[in-house]
């Protein structure tokens, strides 16, 4: 009996020694998406995204989020766009071709129940907003990031552009009813094979996430990199993109050490990913 368990024992580590690392790993491994839910009208020029751009060089800008869709059954967002009935911005940006992220979504297959995780890169309206439409997610954001969202923001003086009041108070029942999840800092595994780091200040602590495709390193940079000329050229966005333009140029930096080709660094607001990628739907990227 016990030269069979033994055997036995044995033959299954030979086995998960001799397993490809593609199949052992697989459920730390995602699908990785762009989601295209709104255009603009208006035509912008690289000046207005990142410091040292054209002023008379056209960007196609995009607003978007992101699906990491596991191979353990999780279906997790990186933002989760806005609603434009809360959007005062609106008119300044032109939104055109709306989508409500939640239909969006289901372009891929997924419902909106069907969403375990939403990670919140930062807290600004295009990201925030649309957080309600998916009951079931729980919701990630920095810790820093929180305090000056529902804290400091709102002092005398304090720096709220960008932020809509009724994201906060969503934010909060968000935390009263055990549906928000607080990271303290940088360079963590807040699921499995879903670090997050930090670094750039677009907002108090915004944070940037990277995971495995199963084949690459993809980085999904949010605002933390608006436009393609900033990671070309690291330089840093066009003022009032960041407190800290070193700490955003470091950061990029940082994310080509962590990826093998800069390719796979997604932006958060230029339209050049959809051409990058082969399209999964129309609007949606495949990251692959």
């Amino acid at each position: 009996m016990l030269r069979s368990l033994k055997s036995a024992a044995f033959a299954t580590i030979t086995f998960l020694l001799l397993m490809p690392a593609s199949v052992y790993g697989q459920s730390d491994t995602y699908e990785v998406f762009a989601i295209k839910f709104a255009g603009t009208d208006k035509q912008f020029y690289e000046a207005e995204w990142a410091s040292g751009g054209g002023k008379d060089v056209p960007v196609p800008i995009s607003f978007m989020f992101w699906l990491l869709k596991g191979k353990n059954g999780r279906n997790i967002l990186v933002d989760a766009g806005f609603m434009p009935e809360k959007v005062k911005e609106e008119e300044f940006f032109k939104i055109a071709g709306y989508i409500r992220p939640d239909s969006a979504l289901l372009k891929l297959g997924v419902k909106p129940g069907d969403v375990s995780d939403i990670i919140l890169s930062h807290p600004h309206w295009d990201h925030l907003g649309g957080v309600t439409l998916f009951p079931n997610a729980t919701l990630w954001m920095q810790k820093a990031d929180f305090d000056g969202f529902v804290g400091t923001a709102w002092q005398k003086d304090g720096r709220k552009g960008g932020f809509a009041q009724s994201d906060v108070r969503t934010v909060i029942d968000l935390n009263l009813a055990g549906k928000l999840s607080l990271i303290a800092g940088d360079n963590k595994e807040i699921l499995p094979g879903v670090t997050v780091f930090t670094g750039s200040k677009h907002t108090y602590d915004s944070q940037y996430v990277m995971v495995s495709n199963g084949k690459e390193k993809v980085v999904i940079a949010s605002d933390n990199i608006w436009i393609y000329y900033s990671l070309d050229h690291l330089t840093p966005p066009s003022p009032g993109g960041t407190t800290d333009p070193q700490g955003y140029v470091d950061a990029m930096k940082r994310m080509k050490s962590l990826v093998s080709d800069p390719k796979y660094i997604l932006p958060g607001h230029d339209s050049r990913v959809f051409e990058k990628f082969p399209e999964a739907a129309p609007g949606v990227a495949a990251i692959r």
